[in-house]
């Protein structure tokens, strides 16, 4: 996926949120610490440095929802990388993506208070998560 593709998708996925530019997209896809997995209608971006690996973000477009693209997407970056800790943020109020992150075995660990503003409403924590990985 180019960077454009990947904006207009994260666009589309984050409607609460301001989505990420292509130029944003084409920084983060020129570190060599960052990896892009990509399905149809979705992608998960990713960093991995010194055993730690950061969902940066994940995004599934509104059509392709609910059709197991993003379970297949954690899948696959959990599967392919090789750390020690997986950790991530999450809209409080995301609660099909924190269903997900539970799902493949994150936790809880804390929260930044009133982290995302929200153009209509009061701003929402984002919940931090984390996973301890096994060394393949």
């Amino acid at each position: 996926m180019t960077p454009q593709q990947l904006a207009a998708l994260h666009h589309a996925a984050f409607v609460l949120e301001r989505p990420w530019s292509a130029q944003e997209f084409e920084d983060l896809l020129s570190n060599p610490h960052v990896m892009l997995f990509a399905k149809p209608g979705g992608f998960a971006l990713i960093r991995s440095v010194a055993g730690e690996i950061e969902l940066l973000t994940l995004a599934v477009g509104p059509a392709h929802r609910r059709a197991g693209v993003a379970d297949q997407l954690m899948r696959d970056w959990m599967d392919a990388t090789m750390g020690e800790t997986a950790f991530l943020e999450v809209a409080a109020d995301n609660t099909a993506a924190r269903q997900l992150y539970t799902k493949h075995g994150f936790a809880e660990t804390g929260r930044r208070k009133r982290y995302y503003k929200r153009p209509n409403g009061p701003a929402v924590d984002a919940v931090l998560m984390t996973k301890a990985l096994t060394r393949r």
